[in-house]
């Protein structure tokens, strides 16, 4: 089972977003800031993670940056969830690492085909 690693400050995305990859059959452990996210990751072992971007503390491209440094998620894709959609915001994503972007609100089928082209089964 692919495991995802979604991390939002919000709890309404958070248990959106989970209930949707549950169902699709995605073992899914959310965290509530970059630094809940960092601490998760070792443990989880993500096989891809979905982070906001506007985040108190460290924001989403800080936490992809984070967390591409560890040899672990070096090479696992990651998308970034916001309001967002700056070109110059996804660029600064984009060379922070991230894989992909998605704006918020995210319709269930769009996530669940963004998740399986990012992350063949």
């Amino acid at each position: 089972m692919k495991r995802i690693l979604i991390v939002d400050d919000s709890p309404t995305m958070l248990m959106s977003m989970e209930g949707v990859l549950k169902r699709n059959g995605y073992a899914v452990e959310t965290a509530t800031s970059a630094k809940q996210a960092i601490s998760k990751a070792p443990n989880f072992k993500p096989d891809l993670m979905i982070t906001d971007l506007n985040m108190p503390e460290m924001n989403g491209i800080e936490l992809i940056k984070e967390l591409k440094r560890t040899p672990a998620m070096r090479f696992k894709p990651m998308l970034m969830l916001t309001t967002e959609s700056q070109q110059a915001k996804r660029d600064e994503a984009k060379r922070a690492g991230a894989t992909g972007w998605l704006v918020k609100p995210v319709q269930p089928d769009e996530l669940t085909g963004v998740v399986k082209k990012v992350l063949p089964a």
